[in-house]
């Protein structure tokens, strides 16, 4: 607190005139001090360029004009709920985001741009390193645990359901750690997103997702999402689809357990959605064939297995904070999935977005030219699919019965899974070809997994599709697969050596995670998850050339003449 000092005033000079110079000069005071307080980017910190790391986008849909009156009045009423998603993702991130915003100078608009991309003050493309002065590295266990909460004082609490999805941690009065329920800690959020979903269901056109939308605002409440995991598997005929409310666990890199709020809105494309239909009869086979001994793929995958292609018009919470994610495979429930099985749902208008902008000039930067001609968007959307499929193989309880993969890896879960997901995707489509069901010539699908490697690689250290990316890219250097080439300053495959290093791979993921070795995990993310120097400096060559990282959105009712 600054203390004013002033003379006596002089007797010439009126006693009001002093009033009305101490009150100007308070204010002046006052002024200055919230000049102060604005929050000022960090030295070496170039906004401009970082905001080069993202191209804008709109979220559109040519089927939007071809909904209902009803049909339109869901969708208005559903983008109202994503916002509380944005909500309460923002105190799961940071904290509450008016301590942010309302320290931004009025004309700082890039700082508050940027601040709103991340969610934070922490650069999500950027290993969440501050670009905010004032701001240390981000808490692992981002706004999920108190900051001063220790690993050990966590793992000793008797708190109940301290290690549940949907629970906050926080200290009573005594400093004691509690688990507090998100139904009871973002009460308002819930209770306002239910009701909506309530209303959105009553102009829902289709049955199906009538009773989903009900369940879902059930489960908001209580916390209890099995029954509206089910029904959203059972929705089968609907154009609406929503995800909406806790999924992901990305978020917390401390521990893994705790799900962040998120939504996605998407309208289906039936004719791409057709073409998908015959690939789910295969799940099945295709876990028994899996390179690994018996116990490791004892589990059978659910058979109410569904792929289709949607585009998506809204992204909030999670899935809007850096990196945008291009396929969905849910529910996350290991229970449910073993059940009825998983939908995988392909982001088709955000997907093309990313390989035009991003995979493509990325090629062309850094491949022979001799690769640029096995480009091909129809062998990206493939592996995205498949990569999505693949979630549902390998097993989702360790051998010892224990737990659940999830809960046995912690911290390396994430960024695991990812890596059998991608690399067992891949092994996919070799078997999948080979039985005719897929056209294009190998080539293609290996050559644009590569490139998505590189392209996933810039999503940092800190992305769980960043790491596994990095340690796919280094193993397969290790074997061979990628060579790069001094004499033209490029990247080379060799297509010889591929197929026995997916299988390598996946083998190594796959008994990692039925044995439920954490060390293990993290012993392979160690060893093949650092960006090497050389592919350090490409990276950077490739945000001076302009390529963008990921995307942003101009999205809404507006966008979408709603």
């Amino acid at each position: 607190m600054k203390t004013i000092r002033t003379c006596r005033p002089h007797r010439s000079i009126p006693h009001w005139l002093w009033l009305l110079f101490l009150v100007g000069l308070l204010m002046s005071c006052q002024r200055s001090d919230q000049r102060q307080d604005h929050l000022q980017v960090r030295q070496g910190v170039d906004l401009k360029k970082r905001m080069q790391q993202y191209v804008r986008v709109p979220l559109t849909s040519t089927v939007v004009p071809m909904l209902s009156d009803s049909q339109k009045q869901v969708l208005r009423i559903l983008l109202q709920a994503a916002t509380w998603m944005d909500t309460i993702f923002w105190h799961q991130a940071f904290g509450d985001p008016d301590s942010l915003f309302g320290r931004i100078h009025p004309d700082s608009t890039a700082l508050r741009e940027y601040i709103a991309i991340n969610y934070g003050p922490w650069d999500r493309l950027q290993n969440d390193s501050p670009f905010v002065e004032g701001f240390g590295p981000k808490p692992l266990g981002a706004n999920f645990y108190p900051t001063d909460m220790r690993v050990e004082e966590f793992e000793k609490s008797t708190a109940k359901d301290k290690a549940s999805l949907y629970t906050m941690i926080r200290r009573d009065d005594e400093g004691n750690l509690i688990a507090i329920p998100y139904h009871e800690y973002f009460q308002e959020a819930t209770e306002k997103t239910a009701a909506l979903l309530r209303q959105a269901a009553a102009w829902a056109t289709t049955p199906a997702l009538r009773h989903y939308l009900e369940l879902r605002s059930r489960a908001l409440l209580t916390d209890d999402y099995r029954e509206s995991d089910r029904a959203w598997l059972d929705m089968k005929d609907n154009i609406i689809d929503v995800v909406i409310g806790p999924i992901e666990t990305y978020e917390d890199r401390l521990f893994g357990y705790k799900a962040a709020h998120e939504c996605y809105i998407l309208l289906k494309d039936t004719v791409w959605s057709s073409r998908l239909k015959r690939f789910a009869q295969y799940l099945p086979k295709l876990q028994r064939n899996l390179p690994v001994p018996p116990a490791y793929k004892r589990e059978t995958p659910g058979r109410d297995v569904e792929l289709n292609a949607y585009d998506v018009i809204y992204y909030a919470g999670h899935c809007n904070a850096g990196p945008k994610t291009i396929a969905i495979n849910l529910p996350n429930d290991e229970a449910v999935q073993l059940e009825k099985g998983t939908r995988r749902l392909q982001l088709k208008n955000v997907m093309k977005y990313k390989f035009d902008s991003i995979l493509v000039p990325i090629a062309h930067q850094l491949f022979d030219t001799s690769l640029l001609r096995w480009l091909d968007f129809d062998a990206f959307f493939a592996n995205t699919m498949f990569h999505e499929v693949a979630h549902g193989l390998g097993i989702k309880y360790t051998l010892d019965g224990k737990s659940t993969v999830r809960e046995a890896l912690r911290q390396h879960a994430s960024a695991i899974e990812e890596g059998k997901a991608d690399i067992l995707g891949i092994y996919m489509i070799k078997q999948l070809h080979d039985k005719g069901e897929l056209s294009l010539d190998l080539r293609s699908y290996y050559t644009t997994f590569i490139a998505s490697i590189f392209r996933s690689i810039r999503f940092g250290a800190t992305s769980a599709h960043g790491i596994a990316n990095t340690v796919r890219f280094n193993f397969f250097v290790e074997k061979g697969v990628i060579q790069f080439d001094r004499a033209c300053n490029c990247y080379r495959i060799d297509f010889s050596t591929f197929e026995d290093a997916v299988r390598e791979l996946s083998q190594r993921i796959l008994l990692i995670q039925g044995d439920g070795d954490a060390e293990a995990a993290g012993q392979l993310i160690q060893r093949y998850g650092k960006i090497p120097p050389q592919l350090q400096t490409q990276l950077q060559q490739l945000s001076e050339q302009g390529i963008p990282v990921d995307l942003i959105f101009d999205q809404g009712a507006d966008v979408l003449g709603l």
